[in-house]
């Protein structure tokens, strides 16, 4: 048995020996019934909600409090990789990586899902989109107040075009009663450095009702595999003002973000050359050592036969600066009537940077410059071998959300709608990298030798939803609505690439008006107390996602057409049914129990698989680009199960424990046009069969632990079940010692020591998943990593 999978056992089985230890961390149930009450008593606050008696729906919280302690400053979606059926992955101990980011939830992807903050929609969260914003550039993570995750289906009203399956639910904590200060500092792996200060007002005005806070966070620390560097600023300000009449909300949020990315290793199932079989664990770039890379290329630009598609670039970084602001009243219109209205912004300046071989991007470059030879070309790119392509971002967000929610007896009505304009801007230009004067990839880059494309894109969406809470009798309530989901879109090309730049391409790419409707997207649920103790519960619902960019991606105006006339929209149908139980035991050695088990079924109809034209353009390994084309590939039914178990052993002690099994196979085989691949009954890739977290908590005194567990299952990296990779197990980490020595300076100062991957386990993050089926690519897992931090209240 190896050190971690024994480590696991241990966690899973053997935990009960720190039993002498304390506080429970990992606990379950907030809710609003006698069992939440029962709960908060025998565990503190600050927990893992396992059991969220509220809803209809499979749902799990995870406070702020909770966040913090699996690392300070991490990303909310890798503090959710403890959930259960959850799973995310990228390339840093943080989770703030963008580009290799990776989130599945039973089975569907990060742009299947619904996402927001405080209400607010953050839209797509694909890589490089011009539709969204990801949580980690939208609220400092010490900012968070709870993430709600609802692994079945979102709440109806959620403001989302992409919620096949669960939705994603982020709250900003709001300004403390108290005047205050709150300061973080963390040193760590790899020269990390991050410092976090919070000023609080406290409450204010003659009736107190006003408070508000101003906060900034700082981050630099070196990528773990060459010397590029994560680092950004963050200010976030929040003002409530709160009294009878309602409550009203102002947020913004501004982020300047630069990002070293990551290569992933092109993998061919079947390689037949040398080069093919050349897979190296990772593909750090040679940056900053300009002699190291102009060493590895020949006079023209050419990398080493020998590696193939894993080639080394100089260097490629994410650049990313955005303001989010939102207004927020909820109006108390009389006891039994409340509406609240939201208007929100969000601007978005981003350049993705890739300085990489001129042999590599060859037949671009030579498009633009059809008379060169080899060595003019050389020489117009800089001189060095190398060139740059920028991918540059612009996004224009602005809209309305507004919910009334009417209490008529025993039935609570709402009533929603929300709309939202976006104006989108995608940019791709090339740049010289000159060889006695070579950029960096931190500052943007200027005088373009050439822009490939230009790409605009404009869409209005209006979200519309009733729905009905009935609360039946003491026991029985049952929820039932229906959405509507309606997205008008265009875009066009001001400038189009030239013949032969842009893999794919039949005269031009296209430009175009396309919508997605549905008209009818119905919800039901019901939830049953059996005891005060069992809670049974169920829900059905139907979900769309709208086409974004896609469609525009396609290399012809013929295919564009086409795609309009018989395209459909992917939908899902989700069966979702469960078991909650919260059970006190006052006096004995186990003192709660909080449970949570689930069944679901999903019927995925419609799936878009957009085949690139650039087969080898996987994980980095190829900078040209290409078009793609869109195939109705037919339906996914997914069956899968989620249990969530936490036991608390008095005020000392606690073991929560999430497992999930999915199963997501295709329904039937699909063609590219010319090749039919047989994927009818295979497992979707890239989402694993089981996964398996767990969590032990406790302190003694000023001591406090904490020790997590993930196991993650074979993925399967092809279409065709012929490429996967292997299972791994992470464990990371906390100790922390509140410093009393500094309670006459502080009102509360701790110093804590986080330590993740601890057994430096090696395997495959994210994938890249890719055609044909017999190639794929993988980003690695990083290394173990040390974190110290000091943390104060003043």
């Amino acid at each position: 048995m190896t050190h971690s999978l024994r480590l696991h056992a241990t966690l899973s089985l053997g935990a009960l020996a720190f039993a002498s230890l304390a506080t429970p961390s990992f606990a379950a149930d907030a809710a609003d019934s006698a069992a939440a009450t029962e709960s908060a008593a025998a565990a503190p606050s600050g927990a893992i909600v396992v059991t969220a008696a509220k809803t209809t729906r499979t749902a799990t919280e995870l406070t702020g409090v909770e966040i913090q302690k699996i690392l300070p400053g991490v990303a909310a979606f890798r503090a959710i990789q403890t959930m259960p059926g959850v799973m995310y992955q990228t390339g840093d101990p943080w989770g703030n990586n963008e580009q290799n980011m990776s989130l599945y939830i039973h089975g569907f992807a990060i742009n299947q899902l619904g996402y927001t903050l405080d209400g607010l929609p953050l839209g797509d969260l694909s890589y490089g989109n011009i539709t969204g914003i990801s949580p980690q550039r939208a609220v400092i993570s010490e900012n968070i107040g709870s993430v709600v995750v609802s692994t079945g289906a979102g709440e109806l009203g959620i403001p989302s075009l992409n919620n096949l399956g669960g939705a994603i639910e982020l709250t900003s904590a709001d300004p403390k009663a108290d005047m205050g200060l709150d300061f973080n500092q963390t040193i760590g792996s790899y020269q990390a450095s991050r410092t976090y200060l919070r000023l609080d007002t406290g409450a204010f005005g003659a009736d107190g009702s006003n408070s508000a806070y101003i906060a900034a966070a700082r981050q630099n620390a070196r990528a773990w595999d060459y010397d590029g560097r994560q680092k950004g600023w963050q200010v976030n300000a929040k003002y409530v003002h709160d009294n009878d009449a309602g409550k009203l909300t102002a947020y913004f949020d501004f982020s300047d973000k630069q990002e070293p990315n990551e290569d992933a290793t092109t993998t061919y199932v079947n390689p037949t050359t040398a080069a093919q079989a050349y897979t190296p664990y990772t593909r750090p770039f040679t940056y900053p050592n300009f002699r190291a890379a102009l060493d590895y290329v020949d006079a023209d630009g050419n990398t080493p036969t020998a590696e193939g598609s894993n080639y080394r670039n100089y260097f490629s970084a994410a650049l990313r600066t955005d303001y989010l602001g939102y207004l927020k009243y909820d109006a108390n219109i009389s006891d039994a009537v409340t509406w609240s209205n939201q208007v929100y912004y969000h601007h978005n300046q981003g350049q993705g940077v890739v300085a990489g071989p001129l042999g590599q991007s060859l037949s671009v470059v030579k498009a633009y410059y059809p008379d060169y030879d080899i060595g003019e070309l050389v020489d117009v790119t800089g001189g060095s071998g190398y060139v740059t392509r920028v991918t540059q971002y612009r996004i224009d967000r602005e809209g309305l959300v507004s919910t009334l929610q009417a209490t008529l007896g025993n039935h609570t009505l709402e009533l929603g709608g929300w709309y939202e304009h976006n104006s989108g801007q995608n940019w791709r230009r090339w740049y010289a990298l000159d060889v006695d004067n070579p950029t960096d990839p931190y500052h943007w880059q200027k005088n373009a030798l050439f822009t490939q494309y230009v790409f605009q894109y404009r869409t209005d969406a209006v979200q519309l939803h009733l729905q009905d809470k009935w609360e039946a009798n003491d026991r029985l309530t049952v929820e039932g609505g229906v959405k509507s989901s309606l997205v008008f879109a265009k875009g066009w090309y001001p400038v189009q690439p030239v013949a032969g730049s842009y893999s794919g391409m039949v005269d031009g790419l296209p430009s175009g008006k396309i919508s997605t409707k549905e008209w009818f997207l119905p919800a039901l649920g019901a939830k049953y107390d059996l005891n005060g103790s069992e809670q049974l519960y169920f829900n059905i619902q139907k979900n769309m996602r709208n086409y974004g960019t896609a469609p525009w991606s396609q290399g012809s105006q013929e295919a564009f057409d086409y795609f309009k006339e018989t395209g459909k929209p992917e939908t899902s149908w989700t069966y979702e049914a469960g078991l909650r139980s919260h059970r006190s035991f006052p006096g004995f050695f186990l003192s709660a129990l909080d449970l949570q088990l689930n069944y679901y079924h999903v019927d995925f109809s419609n799936r878009l698989l957009a085949v690139s034209t650039t087969v080898g353009g996987l994980g980095g390994s190829s900078i040209t680009g290409g078009t793609t084309a869109l195939f109705n590939v037919g339906g996914v039914t997914t069956d899968g199960a989620d249990a969530a178990l936490t036991l608390s052993f008095g005020p000392h002690f606690s073991i929560y424990n999430g497992v999930s099994f999915n199963s997501s196979k295709y329904d039937d085989d699909y063609t590219n046009g010319t090749t039919t691949y047989a994927t009818s009954g295979k497992q979707v890739p890239g989402s694993p069969k089981w996964m398996n977290k767990t969590v032990v908590s406790a302190n003694a005194g000023p001591l406090d632990l904490q020790l997590t567990g993930e196991y993650v299952g074979k993925r399967y990296a092809t279409y065709t079940n012929d490429g996967s990779v292997g299972s791994y197990f992470l464990a990371s980490g906390r100790l922390a010692f509140e410093m009393p020595t500094l309670d006459s300076l502080a009102k509360k100062a701790t110093l804590s020591l986080n330590v993740t991957n601890i057994f430096d386990e090696k395997g495959a993050s994210t994938i890249s998943v890719s055609q044909p089926s017999s190639v794929y690519a993988v980003y690695p897992l990083a290394p173990r990593q040390w974190f110290l931090t000091f943390s104060g209240s003043f």
